[in-house]
């Protein structure tokens, strides 16, 4: 019903926002169009590359998983790299994301996990219509259930993940880019929570476009930024965000995160015991003593994650 283009979108996790564009125009069931803006100086960087299915599978990869090394150690990428479906969401797209999610869930390495596209012009097209016409309509139930399992998979990531959204981001395609933490709306479900319910049930019934103050407004866009000649300038921003949050205590930022999550779902009393909860889990960590440590000695931190 959705989608993206041509923009970068997230939610930040401090609490003042960081706003690179104010004047991009948002659609529901149309297209943005993102407005002139300075384009930042962009890093070399290095990556290490790692598929999830067997090595003997002859299956081609739809998925990927990139390690980046160097100074950027601690941030991966989610690679969505369909191309001739425009990684559309079909069965081997599905099982390859759930098997790289599920190995993320469990990987103290990662840091920042970026969700991005090497299809040019696409984050992701949404459902893959052609295989979803010769299901019958139980096996189509089943599969749309697991799409919405998957998005939750994604949501509940220990890490902070950023969606890079450089092209259309179409129905589910967009509900996984909002599934991650810097960009958590649309949909049913998750754009009530972000822009209240009566605002998300007038875009989802009319599919009206918004301007970008309006959408900065809602809290449903946090940055804009214009496309470059390599179609990659989301990529680009949210790396630069992922390596601002790359220096941070990875635990207190998990920690952080699962406190925010559970607690959004419950009243502020339940909020705090939550957040007790979760710092009680900090305070016994090498990483907590660093960081006072490193305050008291007037220097960066070097947090371990432990």
């Amino acid at each position: 019903m959705t989608f993206l283009r041509r923009l970068a979108v997230w939610q930040c996790l401090r609490v003042r926002r960081h706003i690179c564009v104010q004047t991009t125009e948002f659609s529901a069931a149309g297209t943005v169009l993102s407005p002139k803006a300075e384009r930042q100086p962009w890093t070399p960087f290095y990556t290490h590359n790692r598929r999830l299915h067997s090595e003997l599978s002859s299956e081609a990869a739809e998925v990927e998983l990139n390690k980046l090394e160097g100074g950027d150690t601690g941030i991966a990428e989610v690679v969505m790299c369909r191309q001739h479906a425009r990684n559309s969401l079909g069965k081997v797209f599905v099982r390859q994301m759930r098997e790289l999610v599920s190995s993320l869930h469990h990987d103290s390495t990662v840091r920042v996990a970026v969700f991005r596209s090497t299809v040019p012009g696409v984050f992701c097209a949404g459902a893959d219509l052609k295989e979803r016409a010769q299901m019958a309509n139980a096996e189509a139930e089943l599969f749309v259930h697991g799409l919405r399992s998957l998005m939750t998979e994604i949501a509940l990531l220990p890490m902070p993940t950023i969606a890079a959204v450089d092209g259309f981001a179409l129905g589910g395609g967009l509900e996984l880019a909002l599934a991650c933490d810097l960009r958590t709306a649309g949909g049913t479900q998750r754009l009530p929570r972000a822009v209240g319910f009566a605002v998300a049930k007038e875009m989802v019934f009319t599919g009206q476009r918004l301007g970008g103050e309006r959408a900065l407004q809602l809290g449903l866009v946090n940055r804009a930024v214009e496309q470059n000649s390599d179609g990659d300038a989301a990529y680009r921003e949210a790396l630069g965000l992922a390596r601002e949050i790359l220096p941070q205590g990875p635990i207190a930022v998990r920690m952080a995160k699962e406190a925010m999550n559970r607690g959004i779902e419950v009243d502020i009393a339940s909020g705090m015991a939550i957040e007790r909860m979760c710092y009680a889990r900090v305070i016994p960590t090498r990483d907590r003593q660093e960081g006072m440590a490193a305050f008291i000695q007037k220097r960066p931190p070097q947090y371990i994650g432990e």
